[in-house]
């Protein structure tokens, strides 16, 4: 059940986030209990807080803020969890703030998410450091890619550097190393797990660098790691082994409980 500091959410308060979009979130996956990178989530909440609100958020309050909105939730849910306040207002958002804590379960994908194909766009988000709810150019960015006949669409920076997706990070494998992109994006929980396994190398990925990259995936707390098979006219192949890996190697990560931090 969706609620507001561990209670039914008003509509007026749901009202004022939908028409002022000021705040910042983070979505994980919990199963049973326990989530992936539990403690890099609630960082970002609090590191976020700070600086969307300049306000100090309980990170030790929003573990049972979850487990009360999904006590009659599946084991297995999707969980967003937005702060933003209620009582600020469009003239005056820097005002002294008391964020609030949003809790939204959804149920997860069905079926195991197919490879993406994508195409390029120029774009790059706003405050890319923090996950913040104002996600219409992003979103835009996809609906185009997707009228268009793509899956998504991945990101290019001004100097035409490869980023990331509009709700994902963005990876490649080379020469049986995987490379990240040198480039501003969204620290992403998953991404950070994945490349305490897999360090690899971080260097700037151009549209003219993809020839020599031999897979590409994408990544997130909603699906884990994602095949691409085609960035514009370049095909990768979805079933390369180091994608297999990675994957086994984010599947093997273990849980952080919720109920251990009450």
């Amino acid at each position: 059940m969706q609620q507001l500091d561990g209670a039914p959410a008003p509509a007026t308060d749901l009202q004022q986030l939908a028409l002022l979009g000021f705040g910042h979130f983070t979505t994980m996956r919990v199963e049973t209990g326990g989530v992936r990178g539990l403690s890099l989530h609630l960082d970002r909440l609090v590191r976020d807080c700070r600086a969307v609100f300049g306000a100090d958020l309980d990170r030790d309050r929003v573990p049972d803020l979850v487990s009360r909105a999904i006590a009659d939730e599946p084991d297995l849910v999707l969980v967003r969890v937005t702060v933003f306040d209620p009582d600020l207002t469009l003239g005056a958002p820097g005002a002294p703030s008391r964020p609030r804590v949003l809790v939204t379960p959804r149920p997860p994908a069905g079926a195991p998410p197919s490879a993406l194909r994508v195409r390029t766009t120029a774009y790059a988000r706003d405050l890319p450091a923090v996950k913040h709810t104002g996600l219409f150019g992003a979103l835009h960015a996809r609906a185009e890619a997707q009228r268009a006949g793509w899956d998504d669409a991945v990101f290019a920076d001004g100097r035409g550097w490869l980023s990331e997706g509009p709700t994902w990070n963005l990876g490649f494998v080379a020469d049986g190393r995987v490379v990240w992109p040198d480039a501003e994006v969204l620290p992403g929980v998953t991404a950070e797990l994945l490349a305490r396994d897999a360090p690899g190398t971080r260097a700037a990925v151009t549209r003219e660098d993809l020839e020599r990259m031999s897979a590409a995936f994408a990544m997130n707390a909603g699906f884990g790691v994602r095949p691409i098979s085609a960035i514009d006219d370049v095909v990768f192949d979805p079933d390369h082994p180091a994608l297999a890996e990675l994957d086994r190697a984010y599947q093997a990560i273990p849980f952080e409980p919720l109920a251990a931090r009450r």
